[in-house]
């Protein structure tokens, strides 16, 4: 099943936590940070939202920072997806 987004609406999977520290310590679920890095599955139209012109600046496969607890999470074929608005999006993982 595909989701659409739709207005300014952008469709993310977040990336697995780091399991083991960079000097080899394997931590356990509780002490992994929530990860903030996400990967775009899908980009909505943008265009007029709330009367505003809304330009999408993402694109599909970019790896992106998103805020704490932002959008909407939701399980669609066993996967969990969260969907957000662009306004969400902190900045872009190069």
């Amino acid at each position: 099943m595909t989701v659409k987004p739709l207005g300014d609406k952008v469709v993310i999977k977040k990336l697995q936590a780091e399991e083991t520290t960079k000097s080899g310590i394997v931590l356990t679920s509780s002490a992994q940070e929530k990860p903030q890095i996400a990967e775009i599955i899908a980009v909505g139209p943008g265009g007029t939202v709330d009367g505003v012109e809304i330009k999408m600046e993402v694109k599909k496969g970019q790896k992106v920072i998103v805020r704490d607890y932002a959008g909407t999470t939701v399980k669609i074929d066993g996967e969990e997806i969260i969907i957000v608005r662009q306004d969400d999006i902190l900045a872009i993982v190069e």
